[in-house]
């Protein structure tokens, strides 16, 4: 029981702090004046090894050669503390990723800066799998960007191809048409031609009976009458076969006309089904492009 209500003290606090965190602190000239094994663990040195070094071996020299770095300790000496995400090099050279905060430690004045105090969090394996992760996406919309494109350039090739034969179908109709429009006037034309012949049969006939009411004197008048009946029966017979033929004529263009305008609807139709496909893949390319922006933004966050 006594134990359960001994007070939390600042010693306490702080050495639990100590045993969960990796902590380091440096002095004004940037050396590493103490380090808990935690940290020293995470770059891979021992505590002993780190005592003295200067926070830059800890960094890349793009970072600590640039005016950023120089800016990032002035920061911190005059009392603005810093928290970020940070890349820092380890003893193998390879890249270590901590969630750090730096604190400007002031004197007992709060008048001037004695040192700065690191507490970090090592989050390299976090930032190894989101950045896998990230990478992943964007190798996938790398994929469906090229996949979309070429899936719009085909479409749009179909599309242009049944342009043509909607339009070559179109000619095709227009000109079955008018040979169908000519076959009924042919039709029309045979049907004057019948009537005259069966007219002409008639009078040939009335001819032949006057002929011979009218004995001798209409003998050679009946010849003619004959003759004339005879080229008349042979005009019928021509008529019956032209207009047969006529007929069967346009019973076949009617069936063309009907299949090409069969055609034509089932073209249309594709047109509107390719149409579809190609705003779907242009959907994907812009659904790709978004992912890709969502990563990028992504990558720069972890």
């Amino acid at each position: 029981m006594e134990k359960l209500n001994q007070q939390v003290t600042d010693e306490l606090v702080v050495r639990t702090l100590q045993d969960n965190l990796a902590i380091i602190r440096f002095d004004t000239h940037h050396r590493i004046a103490y380090v808990n094994s935690i940290f020293a663990k995470v770059v891979g040195y021992t505590v002993d090894e780190m005592i003295g070094m200067y926070h830059k071996n800890l960094c890349f020299p793009e970072f600590y050669n640039s005016p950023e770095y120089a800016q990032f300790w002035d920061n911190l000496l005059s009392g603005k503390t810093f928290h970020d995400k940070i890349q820092r090099r380890n003893s193998q050279g390879n890249a270590v990723w901590l969630d750090a905060t730096y604190m400007p430690v002031w004197d007992q004045g709060r008048r001037n800066v004695i040192g700065v105090t690191k507490v970090a969090t090592d989050i390299t394996a976090r930032h190894v799998e989101l950045s896998s992760v990230v990478e992943g996406l964007q190798k996938t919309a790398q994929v469906l960007n090229i996949r979309s494109a070429a899936g719009i350039e085909h479409s749009e090739g179909l599309l242009h191809s049944m342009n043509r034969i909607v339009e070559s179908s179109g000619v095709n109709t227009a000109t079955l048409s008018n040979l169908q429009e000519q076959a009924y006037e042919i039709q029309d034309v045979v049907q004057t031609i019948r009537k005259i012949a069966s007219q002409t049969h008639m009078l040939a006939l009335n001819a032949a009976i006057e002929a011979t009411h009218a004995g001798e004197f209409g003998r050679g008048f009946n010849v003619v009458a004959r003759e004339v009946r005879k080229l008349s029966s042979m005009v019928e017979d021509s008529i019956i076969q032209v207009k047969q033929s006529v007929d069967s004529m346009s019973v076949e263009v009617q069936k063309i006309v009907n299949g090409t305008s069969d055609v034509q609807q089932s073209v249309e139709y594709g047109q509107q089904q390719v149409q579809t496909a190609m705003d779907a893949f242009n959907a994907i390319a812009t659904s790709a492009h978004v992912l890709d922006e969502q990563a990028q933004k992504v990558a720069n966050r972890i």
